[in-house]
């Protein structure tokens, strides 16, 4: 349950039609086996403690009274067992049966929701026996209870311990209906719901269950655990499969199959969810929807429990095979079609390009050949000039020219060297002294090339600079940080490399193994501004990554840190979990504890970023995704991290 983590669990014991004693122990021994694995909320399918195909047996007073019963020892065996349950069970109040969901927690029945929508087709007409919900909440006695219990669907179920977590239950076919009561227990404040769920298996029914557990868990923006009867229901006219399914916010997070173990387990991030909500504008509660909602509250002790869950080392390309081919044609449309956009607005003859032989470079000239592509011009309208300097290596050199040789576009080369040293002289700046103004100058000359060129041009200057040096403030300002349109701007450096190999892929599929050869050679070299003269063997002496840290790491900081806000040290959870194998718990803080010094150090560069379109969850333009004042303090998060720190090491 630290930092919102609720381990769940989907469960369909085996169970006995009519036979509520043997469900009774079932349900039991699947209670305490979920509180030794650490779970603190637990659902069962629809009817479990009587079978949901009892038919007309439902109606026997017997079962109806044995069904009572077996609630009351499985409430009564939950004591001390840290969870909370949702069981199904047939009840009668009033005169009236209803297929309802009892909520369980430390030995207490917490309240009842009754099935709303009750379908009246088939072998399973539930309105042969049952009531639908009532309109209204009120209380109930059930046994030798000395409390009353609320009996309705507008219940929410608070855990004091962890105010993000809200549960909220329906019932089966609920979920079918055209208005869910889910949709309105998530408005009046649920972040999970539980659905205790009793589905015949047809061919193609269960992937049509798992697409709409996965889409009202988008809409609805919760967690949704669905519970599903299994085998040992009656198969006289239909087969139950138990298939079980845990959805967060549209992803399908754990799933047992039908005719599987009819079990399932994951963490729901509860506190990710409410951030969600907190910025997601189309998510507002009905008004006055949670003045409707009774609220009950259930205590739970904290604990911090092993993640189960899987974290994508590479959060922004997750996927594999064709997955990955389509979302990098996506993300590269994407580019080109804000590339061309402008062009076309501003009538822009050509594309200026600074190509350095590194990846940046590479992604932007590719977009803009794509775009000059969609516009039906040559590519020859790109003009594509090298700088080279102090740093340039000749691997990079000569990666450049074989790259706009095969692209088709215009390829220049002009020495800065001579600028800049004029320029030292101009300012005093010794040739020697290899500091911060040794570099910026370079890349502030190669800036006012490639900027007089566009004039000569009549041209666009196509930035190149990425998501992870903008976030890291890796950009000399006006210097490469500045250009008229910025088609990489959105994109970490992780996913330029995901891009530039699918390019790669392509160009072979298609026989241009030079082109292919030349991009994967791009790939294979060291990142580096090339600012810092070369080693005497004429490679690379500046490697980014040896200062500022792994991309790797430092990408997986700002994906959880802008798209859902997570804290320091629930960020270093789970950075352990996806990166532990491969980084030390010294590394991870370190370079945690670099980021943040950064990030906030240098968000006056990306108060004046030029324009560029956005190809993903998260930006840093100013002017959408992200608005901070660049004088912001981060002393909130530093004192996390040293907390971490004196924790962890």
């Amino acid at each position: 349950m630290k930092h919102g983590f609720i381990k769940t669990e989907a469960v369909s014991p085996d169970l006995r039609v009519a036979d509520c004693r043997y469900n009774t122990e079932k349900i039991i021994e699947a209670l305490h086996a979920a509180a030794a694995r650490g779970s603190q909320l637990a659902v069962f399918p629809e009817l479990a403690v009587t079978g949901y195909t009892c038919g007309d047996l439902f109606l026997q007073s017997a079962l109806q009274k044995a069904a009572e019963e077996s609630l009351l020892e499985i409430a009564g065996a939950s004591i001390g067992l840290n969870l909370v349950a949702v069981v199904g069970v047939p009840l009668s109040v009033e005169g009236k049966l209803y297929n309802c969901s009892a909520v369980l927690c430390e030995g207490e029945i917490l309240g009842i929701v009754p099935k709303t929508h009750l379908p009246v087709h088939g072998e399973f007409y539930e309105k042969r026996w049952f009531t639908p919900a009532p309109e209204e909440t009120f209380f109930i006695s059930l046994g030798d209870l000395d409390y009353e219990i609320p009996f309705g669907t507008d219940i929410l179920f608070r855990c004091c311990d962890v105010p993000a977590f809200v549960l909220a239950a329906e019932t089966g076919s609920d979920l079918w209906s055209a208005l869910a009561p889910s949709t309105f227990h998530a408005m009046a404040g649920a972040t999970v719901i539980a659905n205790t769920a009793a589905c015949a298996e047809a061919a193609g029914s269960s992937a049509y269950r798992s697409q709409l557990t996965a889409s009202q868990s988008a809409k609805s923006v919760c967690g949704y655990v669905f519970a599903s009867a299994g085998p040992g229901e009656s198969s006289t006219d239909a087969a139950f499969g138990g298939h079980n399914m845990i959805a967060e916010n549209g992803t399908m997070a754990a799933e047992s199959l039908p005719f599987g173990d009819g079990f399932c387990c994951t963490e729901i991030d509860v506190e990710k969810l409410l951030y969600e909500r907190s910025r997601n504008s189309l998510f507002h509660p009905l008004s006055g929807s949670e003045d409707d909602y009774l609220d009950v509250y259930f205590d739970l002790e904290m604990k911090e429990n092993e993640l189960t869950g899987s974290y994508c080392a590479d959060p922004f390309m997750p996927l594999e095979g064709a997955a990955r081919a389509a979302r990098c044609e996506e993300i590269l449309c994407i580019q080109a079609a804000g590339l061309t956009k402008r062009m076309q607005h501003t009538h822009s003859k050509t594309a200026v390009i600074g190509i350095s032989g590194g990846l940046d470079s590479c992604l932007a000239l590719l977009a803009a050949a794509r775009a000059m592509k969609a516009m039906n011009r040559p590519a020859s309208d790109i003009y594509a000039v090298t700088m080279p300097c102090f740093g340039t290596s000749k691997r990079t050199r000569s990666n450049a020219e074989i790259l706009c040789e095969e692209l088709g576009v215009q390829f220049e080369e002009i020495s800065i060297k001579d600028t800049v040293l004029a320029h030292f002289s101009d300012i005093d700046q010794p040739a020697d002294k290899l500091d911060v103004t040794f570099e910026n100058a370079q890349a502030r000359v190669r800036t006012l090339v490639l900027m007089d060129k566009a004039n000569q041009l009549n041209g666009l200057v196509i930035g190149t600079g990425d998501l992870s040096e903008l976030a890291l403030g890796w950009a000399t300002y006006n210097g490469d940080h500045m250009s008229m349109y910025g088609v990489n701007g959105s994109i970490p450096k992780t996913l330029v490399r995901h891009l530039v190999r699918h390019e790669a892929e392509l160009a072979a599929a298609c026989g241009k193994q030079v082109l292919a050869d030349c991009l994967i050679d791009i790939l294979e070299t060291p990142v580096s501004p090339e600012l810092l003269p070369t080693r005497e063997t004429g490679e690379i002496a500046q490697e980014t990554e040896s200062i500022i840290g792994p991309y790797e790491i430092h990408d997986f900081y700002l994906y959880y840190i802008l798209r859902w806000g997570f804290r320091p040290k629930k960020i270093f959870r789970i950075a352990k979990k996806a990166l532990g194998e491969k980084y030390s718990d010294e590394v991870l803080i370190y370079w945690l504890r670099n980021f943040y010094r950064r990030f906030f150090m240098q968000q006056f560069k990306r108060s004046c970023l030029p324009d560029g379109p956005k190809t993903g969850s998260i930006t840093l333009s100013p002017r959408s995704d992200w608005k901070m004042p660049s004088d912001a303090w981060n002393t909130v998060w530093m004192e996390e991290v040293e907390e971490l720190e004196k924790e962890v090491l």
